[in-house]
């Protein structure tokens, strides 16, 4: 379909708990490449499941022209189910086998339409793509997270759709994937949403759209063009705030002095009455003018104040809430200065044979990053260490309190409040000193409360990582699998921040080359086709 268009029409979202998660929001979504972009829980994944068709508004409508595939954040974590079942496929593969067995039921037909190639274009695609190991019936839960949101791309291209909403696609794919996305996007020809913190992956839009507490604001141009505007944006609206205060300063200054020189006239005026002997009837009318004149001065001075006080709040309105995100240093024993974990000959399950085996030692404050392919065990070595898998052969040691973050935030209950689980992971701090751990965090008492599943990716990650951290004893031991992915860029530098500030070891699995090389990391674990290579980073 040529120039296929998703239009918002004042749409609002109101949260089951009754908040107004965005309000009024009009919109057009055209051919050109649009990447949206704002803070986490500002609401950019229930907008993008709204212009998907996923959700309806809570007011207002969504108008689409032309067929649309919709790519959740969490499409790569549905795990019981097949490769087909990941691209989307698995009811038409199933509908041609049946057919191929005889079926004259339409519905089959009707399923698999026009696509009687579709086994042969699934095969064609997961070889381009670098996954030709991967068969249609191969168990989702047997791939990585690379993997698994590959095939999903793979599907979302598949499905030959006037339009593409991606959420965060390029989460989980390592440098060439993450690549190889890029030029993917860049042939697609028809319209395009990308929901992403992804600054190289925004670089290539055409445009990005901003949902903030302003609501969205469209900015023509990929990511640095779009920073560089925010940044004047926010300077100006900051410059005319602090202009709008200090007019409201001056007129009040004026407004005192105008006062003041009114009570003078009148206690002037009423000593030269006195003065003067005047009759009490005389006296009386002139207090009566004296009190008419200084009521008409308060009621003139309060309407100024009011469109002086009106002009502030207009400014401010102007000004987005960007609150700051903390995360609080971690503190270390000194237990942290010894050898903490020793890998003797380990094989590890589920890996390939090129870095199946590995020998390691981690010492007191050693940081680690682990670099490598997608499916090439990075993620398996964490959960090793971690404790939650166990070697083929060879001996696995670990002599250190260890916190791990695993990609899926599986240690994280969704049913749970995040308050609720902090409480029982630490004893000793007390809930208000947790509860401002979590306010410096930007989740509020409200987010704090709420059932973590309800909370937005980004917000999710921030209370995994909180319950993480912030356990009772600290960690001597950071294990992070992917710890940037869902996260913001303010968040990512707070997590930037903390990190390079924590004394113990660390070993962290990111694709994000900016990321890692802000954490003053110490050593490259690097999978090769030689295998596990530890070097100086």
């Amino acid at each position: 379909m040529s120039n296929p268009k998703l239009t918002l029409e004042s749409v609002s979202y109101v949260l089951p708990d009754g908040r107004t998660l965005f309000s009024e929001l009009s919109e057009q979504f055209d051919d050109r490449p649009t990447g949206l972009v704002g803070r986490n829980g500002i609401g950019k994944s229930v907008l993008a499941r709204i212009l998907g068709g996923e959700l309806e508004p809570s007011a207002g409508r969504c108008v689409r022209s032309g067929s649309v595939h919709y790519l959740s954040q969490q499409a790569a974590h549905a795990v019981q189910t097949s490769v087909a079942g990941l691209a989307g496929v698995q009811s038409m593969l199933d509908a041609l086998q049946r057919i191929e067995a005889g079926s004259a039921a339409a519905q089959d037909f009707d399923d698999v339409g026009e696509h009687w190639n579709m086994p042969q274009r699934l095969r064609q695609e997961l070889e381009r793509n670098g996954l030709g190991h991967l068969q249609a019936h191969t168990p989702a839960s047997t791939l990585s997270g690379g993997e698994a949101m590959r095939v999903a791309l793979i599907g979302a291209l598949l499905s030959d759709a006037d339009f593409l909403i991606l959420d965060e696609p390029s989460n989980h794919l390592d440098r060439p994937n993450r690549l190889a996305l890029i030029a993917q996007l860049q042939r697609w020809q028809r319209g395009l949403l990308v929901v992403s913190h992804d600054r190289q992956l925004l670089e290539g839009m055409a445009r990005i759209v901003e949902l903030s507490s302003l609501g969205l604001r469209s900015y023509g141009g990929g990511y640095s063009f779009y920073a560089q505007c925010k940044a004047q944006e926010r300077e100006n609206a900051l410059q005319q705030l602090d202009q709008r205060k200090l007019e409201r300063k001056r007129e009040e200054q004026s407004l005192r002095a105008q006062r003041e020189r009114q009570e003078r006239r009148q206690a002037r005026g009423n000593r030269q009455a006195r003065d003067a002997n005047q009759a009490s009837i005389l006296l009386g009318r002139q207090k009566e003018r004296s009190q008419a004149s200084a009521g008409r001065l308060r009621l003139q001075q309060a309407a100024t104040r009011e469109a002086l006080d009106a002009r502030v709040r207009d400014a401010a309105q102007q000004v987005e809430d960007d609150a700051a995100i903390v995360l609080l240093a971690l503190p270390v024993s000194q237990a942290a200065q010894r050898r903490v974990a020793e890998l003797d000959e380990v094989d590890l399950p589920f890996v390939p044979a090129a870095t199946r085996r590995i020998s390691l030692m981690l010492t007191g404050q050693q940081r680690v990053g682990v670099v490598g392919p997608n499916g090439c065990g990075k993620s398996t070595l964490l959960k090793l260490l971690a404790g939650q898998l166990q070697p083929l052969a060879g001996r696995c040691a670990v002599h250190a309190e260890r916190a791990y973050l695993d990609q899926q935030l599986a240690g994280l209950l969704p049913q749970r409040s995040t308050i609720e689980q902090m409480l029982a992971a630490n004893h000793t701090a007390g809930e208000a000193a947790l509860r401002t751990r979590l306010a410096l965090l930007d989740l509020d008492a409200q987010k704090a409360t709420a059932p973590s599943g309800l909370l937005s990716g980004g917000e999710r990650l921030k209370a995994a990582l909180a319950c993480t951290l912030y356990a009772d004893p600290p960690a001597q031991l950071l294990l992070f699998d992917e710890p940037s992915n869902h996260l913001d860029l303010p968040s990512v530098q707070a997590v930037e921040t903390m990190l390079r500030g924590y004394q113990g070891a660390l070993v962290v699995v990111s694709h994000d080359d900016v990321f890692m090389g802000s954490l003053g990391l110490t050593h490259r674990l690097a999978a090769t086709p030689d295998g596990w290579k530890l070097e100086p980073w």
